[in-house]
């Protein structure tokens, strides 16, 4: 997203860009999956019981791969021109399947919360029943939002007459 987002940026502080971004994101995941675990053993809960957990551990082992993969194909040490090209679009779309999978996993953790918070007395239509589904259907509509932007072409806009950019220092 961060070639269509930026498309003022060169290739090469794009690619930096997009390069860092997963991987704050690949730490970020880490981190929720430590504190999953660490919540459940503190509090006496299994771990790994349910599909929203195997997909989690599936979505963040599968995101890692393909960080991995993108690393070494596009950036260090890099794969030859011919390999890049033809790696590039099954590149984007491992990771549109990903960030997917991650969206499904996502949301079977809202049902799972809820079904928790239901069993332990929480009214259907309370306030935090609302706010788990709203929150869950926000996720679904930016889920899908981004989804429909990365799979959009890219718009070639025309300038006005006589209106110039502001470039883009980089």
């Amino acid at each position: 997203m961060v070639y269509k987002v930026f498309p003022g940026l060169s290739h090469d502080t794009a690619k930096l860009t997009h390069l860092i971004l997963h991987a704050i994101a690949i730490v970020l995941g880490a981190v929720g999956i430590y504190c999953a675990f660490k919540f459940h053993n503190e509090s006496g809960i299994a771990n790994l019981y349910s599909l929203h957990s195997w997909l989690g551990i599936g979505a963040i082992s599968l995101y890692g791969i393909q960080w991995i993969f993108g690393f070494v194909t596009f950036f260090f040490p890099g794969a030859a021109p011919d390999v890049r090209r033809g790696a590039l679009p099954w590149h984007a779309l491992f990771g549109l399947f990903v960030y997917v999978l991650t969206l499904a996993t996502a949301e079977l953790g809202f049902l799972e919360k809820m079904t928790f918070l239901q069993s332990s007395g929480l009214d259907k239509y309370g306030p935090e029943a609302l706010l788990v589904n709203f929150t869950a259907l926000v996720v679904v509509l930016f889920g899908a939002a981004v989804v429909v932007a990365a799979v959009a072409p890219a718009a070639k806009v025309e300038e006005p007459e006589g209106y110039a950019p502001i470039p883009v220092i980089g």
